[in-house]
């Protein structure tokens, strides 16, 4: 399959999880702290994890909207909500999973699944975690 870029998104991390990270235009420029449930004292900062859900929601949300349109459908007032979880995997390491939760009105659940799925096929983000890591799917 050919691959045609259209956008690179640069960002830099230094210190890792207790460190900072920015974007080289300077739009992010934001802390980084360790959660304190992952042994890391907390307060003010984002981590990895905020940051990558923040990513998926924004661009499913995109992709939802756009199969919405393509199918002509009577959508209003969507937002998704990621939930990131890391956690350990059997081989001691560490893993990710993920939920999106839709609030879709103007669609009776079903439909609204459907959707979601629909978006799921197509949301880069999506195609990129396929087969890495769970991704469940969740009409509110």
């Amino acid at each position: 399959m050919a691959f045609q870029p259209l956008y690179t998104a640069i960002a830099t991390a230094l210190g890792g999880r207790t460190g900072r990270v920015h974007s080289d235009d300077g739009l992010i420029d934001m802390a980084l702290t360790m959660p304190t449930s992952l042994g890391g004292p907390g307060g003010k900062g984002t981590n990895p994890e905020q940051l990558f859900a923040a990513g998926y929601s924004a661009c499913f949300e995109s992709a939802l909207l756009r199969v919405a349109r393509m199918q002509k459908l009577p959508v209003q007032d969507v937002s998704i909500t990621a939930h990131v979880t890391i956690g350990k995997t059997d081989d001691g390491g560490f893993g990710l999973s993920v939920e999106l939760h839709g609030t879709l009105s103007g669609l009776e659940k079903p439909a609204a699944q459907a959707l979601m799925e629909a978006a799921h096929q197509v949301c880069p983000y999506s195609r990129a975690t396929r087969g890495n890591i769970p991704v469940k799917l969740v009409v509110d």
